[in-house]
């Protein structure tokens, strides 16, 4: 059933959309996205943190001397060491956190694995005053259970989002990140200031732990087992995405298939692509705010959250006009998908570039800004493209996706630490182009080899065809479901 036909299937709720209480496959999104907002809130606020953690300030020694001190005398290159170690544990997980959802439900893999980096977050003060190694230690297993985040959502989604449906649901809980990431820069600016550094990592973590318990008592794996939701409800969810009520869930992936399709490694340049700019600006920005804008602490932190608060906003739009332009018949699912996803590029070039060469506090923050904004577009391109190929392995192609993309966190730290060792407009302006350069690249590799459709290698795809040949071997004509193949050019 494609999203057109499952759009005209009413869930049987006579309420709008946007009372999202009303439905179990909203509530579903929303606690998604205050997962998200959590799983970046304890990613980023070491990207903040680390200033205030570093910064020379004024000693009263009590004798009349003023002396400077630091907290940790770390120079930029140990600093991006330490902001890049999380992605070593990070990278290690996603494939496995998407095989696992199929296995023990995504529900539950994506509860523990933030669950768990609230807690070592909680940790992560007495970590640093154990020594460099035991900090790099703690973010690096803070990683190991973040990765799996990202993969297993789309095991969730496979059971919850309808098609006609797919990319707002999945845009709405991603635009947590962002949220996440707009709250926890300036106030993790403000608490450094007011409380001390250490209170950031107490805060953040305890919100994360109070989360944990409320998704692990609300969410169930699928609308088969799940309580409170209603009779009419459940069917629409099934029957628009042609499953059957107490069918196996058994999945055998088609590692082949997926391995050798020009579209998924055509999604996982782009998810490269987008996460190099968008992690060189999540770990470096507040720094790049303090070397060459010269802002104070508490404004970094402030100025930093804009383009994400930005980006939040515009997920929300373009998850809405993805859906949109498809159920109306104005767009095929291939060309909405290569369209936000390379237009969205595009921008992200020129904006980079323009913003790199005129290094002035104004345009330049504007043109981040948009930069960084733009890049909702993509998400409602690659980040859903998954679902579109084969929603019963989209956890385990994203699993894949993510850990290619999850190269740029550990990659961009050091690098952007090592050209900037001076933090000098020249040496930012290096960094700015090299995103801009990957964007550019990353545009073109998906604009020849995206698809949006349903793939032939795909579970669906083979289930529709055994169907089918059924069906004729009973004397039935075959299925009103069509398989759509794109031919990839």
């Amino acid at each position: 059933m494609d999203a057109e036909e499952s759009s005209k299937i009413s869930d049987g709720i006579d309420s709008p959309l946007w009372m999202f209480w009303k439905r179990r496959r909203y509530m579903v999104v929303f606690m998604a996205f205050l997962g998200f907002f959590n799983v970046y809130a304890l990613r980023v606020n070491l990207s903040v943190t680390i200033v205030a953690m570093t910064e020379k300030r004024e000693v009263d020694y009590g004798n009349g001397t003023i002396g400077e001190e630091q907290y940790f005398e770390w120079d930029s290159q140990t600093q991006g060491l330490v902001l890049s170690s999380f992605f070593y544990g990070y990278i290690l997980t996603p494939f496995l956190g998407g095989f696992i959802s199929n296995k023990f439900g995504g529900n539950y893999v994506f509860g523990i694995g933030i669950g768990v980096t609230a807690i070592l977050t909680l940790l992560t003060p007495v970590a640093a005053e154990g020594g460099l190694g035991a900090l790099i230690a703690v973010r690096v297993i803070e990683g190991i259970f973040e990765g799996v985040t990202f993969p297993c959502i789309h095991a969730v989604w496979s059971k919850w989002a309808p098609p006609s449906e797919r990319s707002r649901m999945v845009s709405i809980a991603f635009a947590g990140n962002y949220a996440g990431t707009v709250v926890s820069m300036p106030l993790s600016g403000i608490f450094a200031q007011a409380f001390g550094w250490e209170s950031v990592f107490y805060i953040f973590g305890a919100i994360g732990c109070v989360w944990f318990l409320a998704w692990s008592f609300m969410i169930k794996t699928s609308p088969e087992v799940d309580p409170w939701i209603s009779s009419e409800e459940k069917k629409y969810i099934l029957s628009s995405l042609n499953r059957v009520e107490g069918t196996s869930e058994k999945v055998k992936h088609p590692w082949k298939g997926i391995l050798t399709s020009l579209a998924v490694w055509a999604l996982v340049a782009s998810h490269f692509s987008e996460n190099w700019g968008f992690y060189t600006l999540l770990t470096q920005l507040p720094t790049f705010l303090k070397d060459t804008m010269h802002f104070h602490l508490e404004k970094t932190g402030i100025i930093s959250a804009i383009p994400y608060l930005v980006m939040g906003i515009f997920l929300f739009i373009s998850g809405y006009l993805a859906d949109l332009s498809q159920d109306k018949g104005w767009l095929t699912t291939s060309q909405v998908r290569r369209y936000f996803n390379c237009g969205a590029f595009l921008g992200q070039t020129v904006f980079m570039i323009v913003g790199a060469y005129i290094l002035e506090p104004a345009t330049t923050i504007t043109c981040i800004t948009i930069a960084v904004g733009m890049g909702a577009f993509a998400w409602s391109g690659f980040a859903v493209n998954h679902l579109d190929l084969s929603p019963k392995s989209a956890g385990v192609m994203m699993g894949i996706s993510n850990t290619f993309g999850t190269i740029p966190g550990i990659v961009s730290p050091i690098i952007t630490g090592s050209i900037t060792s001076n933090g000098s407009d020249d040496e930012w302006r290096i960094v700015f182009y090299i995103a801009a350069g990957i964007y550019l690249i990353g545009c073109m590799i998906y604009w020849f080899w995206a698809s949006g459709e349903l793939q032939p290698w795909s579970i669906e795809a083979q289930e529709l065809r055994d169907k089918e040949k059924n069906g004729r071997h009973n004397g039935v004509d075959g299925f009103d479901n069509k398989i759509s193949i794109d031919d990839e050019k």
